[in-house]
């Protein structure tokens, strides 16, 4: 099969088997730029409602660079990744400021913008302003490594770029939108991780690990490190008057500019009672007593998993100070909703809801 029979093949069932999607429905190069950040981390199926919500919020790249930041990642809340919507909005500025609202349509150029590396590049300029610039997600990998039977572990650099080449010797330079696009769906509903519809596959006659019976072996990928888990207790400190505290998380650690329950990680030796009236010793500079769980659950990050504890606190002596987080505020729980937290600390503020509407 040529370079341009493999493209015709990708382009034909393209054509034939694309799904809808809203941002598919659009030359608009804002709202594929938004799509693009948003299936950086999320599949299909969660990231739409959010991307309609998010455009329905922010119509144009203006009315983002407007908005501050807070309503951007409430408008992103749950999502997860929330560097993203940060990225986004620190480049939505840099849109209105250096491009008069344009994006750029050049890869050397959007590249430098906040949140855009290599693969998103090349989708915004493909999508947006049919520009000839390969895609490479790990759907693509699997469809790259399958057809040419390379063996390689995925995890390494190096055979991302053994697929990158391939693929940019292979992309129709008349669609490379439609290319694109078609290739990453051929991996996502037909050369599945496990159980790939080869009968379906327009590429399959020259496909190595078909022909092989591979496909359960390609792509390799070496078993990845055990994630470590960590215990966090948190505090849902009580006034008198009914509100409770929260804390503002600083910008450059993970999940900047979200809120939480003040809190951290339990230490050796230590209760997870203990560990919430030492931390919140550390960051509030309060002696609390920490009296009865409120709930506890479990959460996934990327890199490491964790169990959250909350408890209801009493505040014994001092004044609450944000000695670890940007801001610290005293607020009403039914006014909770209106703040961005992180999905963990989002089931308690949604707890909290429920019990003081029930009381």
């Amino acid at each position: 099969m040529t370079n341009s029979e493999f493209s015709q093949n990708i382009l034909d069932w393209f054509k034939e088997h694309r799904r809808e999607m809203p941002w598919r429905e659009t030359r608009d190069p804002y709202k594929i730029w938004i799509s693009e950040i948003m299936l950086q981390q999320t599949r299909v199926d969660q990231a739409w409602p959010y991307f309609e919500r998010f455009i329905s919020l922010f119509p144009t790249v203006y009315d983002l660079a407007k908005a501050n930041q807070q309503q951007v990642l409430k408008a992103w809340e749950g999502l997860g990744y929330y560097s993203r919507a940060r990225n986004l909005h620190a480049a939505s500025k840099m849109i209105v400021d250096e491009y008069d609202g344009k994006l750029p349509e050049e890869y050397d150029e959007i590249i430098q913008l906040k949140g855009i590396g290599p693969y998103t590049a090349a989708a915004i300029t493909s999508i947006a302003f049919g520009k000839p610039n390969a895609v490479v997600d790990g759907n693509v990998i699997r469809v790259i490594t399958r057809y040419f039977g390379i063996e390689d572990d995925v995890r390494k650099t190096g055979t991302t770029k053994q697929v990158q080449e391939h693929v940019n010797e292979l992309i129709s330079k008349d669609y490379p939108a439609e290319f694109n696009q078609g290739l990453m769906e051929i991996g996502s509903t037909v050369c599945t991780p496990t159980k790939p519809n080869c009968l379906e596959c327009p590429i399959s006659t020259r496909c190595v690990a078909t022909k092989m019976a591979k496909t359960d072996s390609i792509p390799y990928k070496s078993p990845a490190k055990k994630k470590p888990h960590k215990h966090i207790g948190v505090g849902i400190i009580e006034c008198e008057d009914g509100k409770v505290l929260i804390a503002l998380r600083p910008e450059n650690v993970m999940l900047g500019g979200l809120w939480e329950f003040p809190g951290g990680k339990q230490e050796e030796g230590e209760t997870i009672q203990q560990t919430v009236e030492r931390e919140l010793k550390e960051e509030l500079g309060v002696e609390v007593y920490a009296y009865k769980e409120f709930m506890s659950l479990k959460h996934v990050y990327s890199h490491f998993s964790i169990t959250l504890h909350a408890y209801n606190c009493k505040l014994l002596s001092g004044e609450p100070k944000p000695k670890s987080s940007q801001e610290i505020r005293w607020v009403d729980i039914s006014e909770l909703e209106q703040y961005p937290f992180p999905k963990a600390n989002k089931q308690l503020t949604e707890k909290l809801i429920s019990i003081s509407e029930s009381h």
